[in-house]
């Protein structure tokens, strides 16, 4: 196994590249897994709507699917940082999210629909947090946030490949629901590939000095202001509902005018359209956060975002089936979740002790899956009520995540000015 570059060089060294192979493989490695489950998500409106199940049954599935991804995060960063390896805990949670589309695939109810999201996103909980561990160890402090944009395109260009082949199924069949099972089976094999290029091609430093504290201890060490941190994270979270609920909106706003076939298939575009928006914003993300601050960069997307349920409340109040209008919340919503998923990872990598990465990025993971529990299930009642209700309360908690962060934020110190040419030392 080949080893990655240590985050700081030793005195009287030169920084080492932040572009290096295991940003590579971590960026090959989401773009396939991406590939795979964006399909599953682009696709899973459609086949539970085919399947006659509600809005709130899809609320349901990804808000504890989520919850318990959660709870997995915590427990798995924890333990890494006690073991002192993350790279096969990541491989096998690459294996169990791409094996998922497989099984939802059978489905012909509820509950295996719901047995394959948990399965998938067990292994996404256990996944992501060790793998933005053993990113943070790979790459100089100084370029955090370019690492992670750099990540988070390869990600996106996955996630648009995917939706992209989903919906060119859809159009090309007459049957809904056998299209769906179909894209489904599809999303399979780049999902389990993902966990063999990861294997393969990411290195793990080795970490001489495992931490020994029980877990309990090591939550009371976690510094007050990633505690606080976490808090606009999580209130923000309790808002921002889940991807495959926008697709919906927008399937449901246009099946009037378009029918489902063709509403479907318009929401996956715009889903793509989405993707596309949230890859370009990732870099340029990471990088301006790391000259103004990640925290501040991460309340201005949090403020942004909330224009896109006030937008749905809009439409879905005045009966608005506007494809135009459409593309463009769902071009916020990509701008805003490239800067959340890029930045979040990287504050956390910023704020949290460095022998105790692996547990930082599991409460972040637990304070998201949390969040995403609140915000789908609640949203997805709410909607099933009325849709207006269900997005004001997703505005309302993103507003108030995003003031909270802000000022969280602002306790902190100013970020460093640009160093001058040719100097190698120093933090963000």
């Amino acid at each position: 196994m080949s080893e990655v570059p240590p985050a700081s060089p030793p005195p009287g060294e030169s920084e080492p590249p932040w572009l290096n192979r295991t940003v590579w493989g971590m960026a090959g490695t989401s773009f396939l897994s991406d590939l795979g489950h964006e399909a599953q998500s682009t696709i899973l409106p459609t086949f539970m709507g085919a399947l006659g199940l509600p809005p709130a049954a899809l609320g349901a599935v990804e808000g504890i699917a989520d919850a318990a991804s959660s709870f997995v995060k915590l427990g798995a960063g924890w333990l890494s940082d006690r073991v002192g390896r993350r790279k096969p805990f990541v491989v096998l949670g690459y294996l169990a999210t791409g094996l998922a589309s497989g099984i939802i695939a059978l489905a012909t109810a509820f509950p295996l629909i719901l047995a394959g999201k948990l399965f998938g996103w067990l292994g996404r909980g256990i996944r992501g947090p060790l793998r933005d561990a053993m990113l943070t160890d790979a790459i100089p402090e100084r370029a955090r946030g370019r690492a992670f944009g750099f990540h988070r395109l390869g990600d996106t260009l996955g996630a648009i490949l995917g939706p992209a082949l989903a919906v060119a199924l859809l159009y090309a069949s007459d049957g809904v629901l056998e299209t769906a099972r179909r894209a489904l089976w599809w999303s399979l094999a780049p999902g389990v590939l993902s966990a063999l290029v990861f294997a393969l091609f990411v290195g793990e430093r080795a970490r001489s000095r495992p931490t020994t504290h029980s877990f309990r201890l090591a939550l009371q060490k976690m510094p007050t202001r990633f505690r606080r941190y976490l808090l606009g994270v999580g209130i923000f979270g309790a808002g921002d509902f889940a991807h495959s609920m926008l697709i919906l909106a927008a399937t449901q706003l246009l099946t009037p005018t378009w029918g489902p076939l063709k509403a479907a298939g318009i929401g996956g575009s715009l889903y793509v359209l989405h993707n596309i928006v949230y890859a370009a914003a990732a870099y340029p993300a990471g990088a301006l956060a790391d000259r103004y601050g990640h925290q501040r960069v991460l309340a201005w997307g949090y403020s942004i975002s909330a224009l896109v349920p006030l937008s749905l409340l809009a439409y879905f109040s005045w009966s608005i089936g506007s494809v135009a209008l459409l593309a463009a919340s769902f071009a916020v919503a990509g701008l805003v979740n490239g800067v959340q998923d890029t930045l979040e990872g990287a504050a956390t990598g910023s704020l949290a002790p460095t022998d105790q990465r692996g547990l930082a990025f599991g409460l972040l993971g637990a304070t998201n899956g949390v969040g995403d529990l609140i915000s789908s299930v609640v949203v997805g009642a709410l909607w099933t009520a009325h849709p207006a209700l269900g997005f004001g309360y997703a505005a309302l908690l993103m507003a108030v995540g995003a003031f909270v962060t802000h000022r969280t934020g602002e306790l902190g110190p100013k970020p460093a000015a640009p160093e001058k040419t040719g100097s190698t030392d120093g933090a963000e």
